[in-house]
């Protein structure tokens, strides 16, 4: 017997109920969604990243630079003021400018001023020159150009400790090299450590050889970044090699020129461990020939137990660093109108 249509049509089941149905959201799902109090809690979390992040990324230096910078800079202002013996130095006797107006009457401070000027004009010039003529050197196609730019920062990289032993050997008196060189051409020998020409140059020679390599790079560096057209332009008016050096690298490289003369100057302010070394002693010799305001310094300082006078000196040094800053600005600043 056959079914009917009408029973055909209820023994199946509707269309809506023979579809799989979806199985409802449940768990971790759910809960990925933010609500709009966490992505505020999130906005306000990047905004702060955003912007306190830089200042986290540079606190190392500012953290450092506080404690070895500016701590002993203040300290040592402050103990300029005081007489203070470096066996006690937390006791301290206010004396005012008084270790200031002891220095302007100090002979030995005016020596190791004049000391320390002699010996920077006598390594700063020679170094600048031979710097500024190994780079017009480097600067046109040289075969090996690379051996000897890696060549000039060899002394750079050279401990002073051993560079100014080495030099103290050459310079010896009776067993030195110098010495010997010298005797075969009819010189008699020098004694170089005890004279006060002799041992600021043997002082200055060890400074020319460990930053003339440095200086050079940098002179390199900026010739390199000197447009083409004007050498070209210079070759069709006839200009020669030693022209176009004279009338159109220096004039590129005045502002370049100027940094190094003053990063120089700085240094040999501040020059202490060639002198120390090459003669051995804090004195700069028999005399105090050759002895540096680093050295008077030390002296001071670390034999004499005077921090408070030390610390003048200190202070000194600095007030002479910024006269020299400021006439580094007021150069800088012609040549800027002059251009």
């Amino acid at each position: 017997m056959t079914p009917s249509r009408t029973e055909t049509t209820r023994a199946r089941p509707p269309e809506d109920e023979r579809r799989p149905r979806a199985l409802p959201v449940r768990g971790p799902r759910a809960a990925r969604e933010p609500g709009p109090r966490a992505q505020a809690r999130r906005s306000r979390r990047y905004r702060r990243d955003a912007k306190w992040s830089p200042y986290a990324f540079i606190a190392p230096f500012f953290l450092f630079f506080a404690a070895f910078g500016l701590f002993p800079l203040l300290y040592t202002g402050w103990a300029s003021l005081h007489a203070v013996s470096l066996h006690s130095p937390t006791e301290m006797e206010w004396v005012g400018l008084r270790n200031f107006s002891r220095l302007l009457e100090d002979e030995f401070f005016w020596n190791a001023l004049r000391n320390t000027f002699t010996i920077g004009v006598i390594s700063t010039v020679p170094q600048l020159l031979m710097a500024l003529g190994l780079a017009h050197l480097l600067h046109y196609r040289l075969r090996g150009s690379a051996f000897f730019r890696v060549a000039l920062l060899t002394p750079y990289a050279t401990s002073v400790a051993a560079a100014t032993l080495v030099f103290a050997l050459l310079f010896g008196r009776d067993y030195g090299m110098i010495n010997w060189a010298l005797g075969l051409v009819g010189i008699d020998n020098v004694d170089w450590e005890n004279g006060t020409w002799s041992s600021q140059i043997a002082v200055s020679t060890i400074v020319i050889w460990r930053w003339t390599g440095y200086n050079t790079l940098i002179y390199l560096a900026a010739m390199q970044a000197v447009p083409d057209d004007l050498y070209e332009s210079a070759a069709l008016d006839g200009a020669s090699r030693w022209q176009q050096f004279r009338h159109v690298t220096v004039p590129s490289l005045r502002p370049t020129i100027l940094f190094t003369v003053v990063v120089s100057t700085i240094g040999a302010t501040q020059l202490f461990g060639e002198p120390l070394l090459f003669g051995g002693s804090q004195n700069g010799g028999g005399s105090h020939q050759y002895q540096t305001l680093g050295l008077y310094l030390y002296e001071q300082g670390w034999f004499n137990f005077h921090l408070g006078r030390a610390s003048a000196i200190a202070w000194a040094m600095f007030l002479i660093l910024i006269v020299i800053g400021l006439l580094n600005w007021l150069i800088a600043r012609r040549l800027q109108k002059s251009h």
